[in-house]
């Protein structure tokens, strides 16, 4: 292909030796940014059966292929590596600033090797337009987030953004995230590639930050600038005309998904919760007149605004964005009664640099197991507050579900593949609890949601696969899976960036080869078709009325996700995100 964005490169960052050096893009990849980029460079680069902690893992920072132009909402970012929770590849995805930034420097991916030989040093990795170097950063050792990104930040220029982890991170707990600054003046860390322990994979490399400055480099130009910015505005009208599924933010699926039996209660023993009333988004958006607040674009650029700014009683900012997942996992599914404790877990969680999911998982198992009283807000809190000075049960916690279920013996832990499901329970969500068996990312609704519990068996593998599919190669373009765009509108924006047509093979062929790698990835790492499975409570044990929901699809129906159908002119009606 031709035309379009030149002078693209990957920035190599050598942890052992703490040097830099440029590698060229190359032109065979150019589709490729995100997710589907990460998985190429972990194919190439990295041996599936290392250590995930190890110097042998490969940490990539990429941003989406739309990243750094005008396309609306394009700005996101995809970090990958081999996962220590779930000894595959994974890819988490985030918003923030850094995926514009490091886009508009020409940089399509930061592959990070190696490790340091003193476990105890910190470092951080500053880019600009003229600079890449590795610098020392000791004074940032087991620093929280938001103190890390304003002491940070304060000395950096007001263009600047910053990618970090938490004491989780440099504690290396499989349950850490890497937190990405927003697009607000404060610059706050509350953008977060959340799944998948890849905090940890960052900590292990002795990384705790990377600040990244465009200065004043303008937006990157399409081959056809007309086309582009006709389709931008196009693409922003039908969004903003449209119904306008995430005016409030994930916050307001709670009342959808507890008539769905899917916004579970006490470690998914129940679908539904008693205190979703008080949990529900809508109660956030009613503090907004007397506390102040509101609905923000994480990223510059973004039209979707789902990002919720949530404040204390007293008017302070305490947390964003507080969202269904974590309503749920550090809410409901904790007997956790009011949103606003489940705000300041959300802020603690976002301080430490831990996925609120895995966390809220954790801390329901402790619960079930007897560990803990159901509800039990403030003792969680101080649980969370104390992680980072260390400590067993810290440290299971920081691991995940399934590492609390091996510390309290207990068996009731629901995961695939070793991380914890999500809110989405798939019980009466049976097709995305195939995405869950199935995808190489382990328990992901990112991966493959599909919202629709009357779909019958015999299309349960088809809609997994299709939603898979779509939704990796917008993990590739730097879209937001909120904009919800199918297969056409994504070849469309690759076609007008690069002024070549790019076909609905090419686009739909590009997705698949993505699952593809991955899934070799981890066949690689040693994953069988025995793994494509979600824990026994969720196939023996039932919710919903007489308890008659259970993940019941047979192994043949699994298994066929993974067999590609043909192609069909209904793939390109699939949306992102389900």
């Amino acid at each position: 292909m031709s035309g379009g964005p030149t002078g693209d490169r990957m920035l190599r960052v050598d942890m052992t030796t703490q040097t830099v050096s440029y590698e060229d893009f190359p032109e065979e990849w150019k589709l490729l940014g995100g997710r589907g980029l990460s998985a190429k460079i972990l194919t190439r680069d990295c041996d599936p059966t290392c250590d995930p902690l190890g110097p042998d893992n490969v940490l990539v920072m990429a941003p989406g292929v739309l990243a750094g132009t005008a396309a609306p909402t394009s700005g996101r970012i995809s970090i990958g590596g081999k996962s220590p929770l779930t000894g595959g590849i994974k890819e988490a995805n985030s918003g923030g600033n850094p995926g514009q930034h490091l886009m508009k420097l020409g940089i399509r991916a930061v592959i990070v090797t190696g490790q340091p030989a003193d476990s105890e040093k910190r470092y951080g990795l500053e880019l600009s337009e003229n600079s890449a170097e590795v610098v020392e950063a000791d004074a940032y050792k087991g620093m929280w987030n938001y103190a890390c990104c304003e002491k940070l930040l304060a000395a950096a220029s007001k263009t600047a953004s910053a990618i970090s982890i938490g004491p989780a991170g440099e504690l290396r707990m499989t349950g850490a995230s890497v937190a990405c600054t927003d697009q607000d003046k404060e610059r706050r860390p509350a953008r977060h590639a959340a799944r998948g322990g890849l905090g940890a994979v960052m900590g292990s490399k002795g990384l705790k930050w990377v600040l990244v400055d465009p200065g004043k480099l303008p937006a990157r130009k399409a081959a056809d600038s007309k086309g582009f910015s006709a389709l931008g505005k196009s693409t922003t009208k039908a969004y903003q005309e449209g119904p306008q599924l995430f005016k409030h933010g994930t916050s307001a699926m709670v009342p959808i998904a507890n008539v769905l039996n899917t916004f579970v209660y006490k470690n998914r023993t129940e679908g539904q919760s008693p205190d979703a009333q008080t949990l529900d988004g809508a109660r956030i958006v009613e503090s907004f007149e007397e506390r102040g607040g509101g609905m923000h674009n994480c990223m510059t650029g973004c039209i979707v605004q789902c990002s919720n700014i949530v404040h204390d009683a007293e008017g302070n900012y305490k947390t964003s964005a507080l969202e269904f997942e974590t309503l749920t996992l550090l809410g409901s599914s904790c007997a956790v009664q009011s949103w606003e404790d489940v705000a300041d877990l959300d802020r603690l969680c976002d301080e430490l640099g831990l996925d609120t999911i895995e966390t809220g998982a954790a801390l329901a198992v402790l619960m079930d197991s007897g560990g803990m009283e159901w509800g039990d807000a403030g003792g969680m809190k101080k649980l969370l507050e104390g992680i980072a000075d260390g400590g067993e049960l810290g440290k299971a916690i920081g691991d995940g579900a399934v590492a609390m279920g091996k510390k309290t013996g207990h068996k009731r832990v629901p995961h695939a593949r070793g991380q914890a499901i999500p809110a989405w329970d798939p019980r009466p969500l049976k097709a995305t609890g195939v995405s869950y068996a199935t995808s190489p990312m382990g328990a992901d609704h990112t991966a493959g949601l599909i919202v629709n519990p009357a779909l019958p068996p015999e299309e349960l593998a088809r809609a997994s696969q299709e939603s898979q599919l779509v939704n990796a190669v917008c993990d590739s373009s730097g879209l937001c899976q909120f904009l919800q765009p199918n297969l056409d509108d994504l070849r469309s924006f690759y076609t007008v960036l690069y002024g070549e047509e790019v076909s609905r093979q090419q686009i739909a062929d590009m997705g698949w080869e993505i699952l593809k790698e991955e899934w070799a990835f981890n066949a690689a790492a040693g994953f069988t078709a025995a793994d494509d499975c979600l824990s026994d409570d969720m196939v023996n044990e039932g919710i919903g009325p007489d308890n008659s929901l259970k993940f019941d699809v047979d192994a043949e129906t699994i298994a066929a996700t993974k067999v590609r159908c043909d192609s069909r002119d209904e793939l390109f009606e699939v949306r992102a995100s389900g």
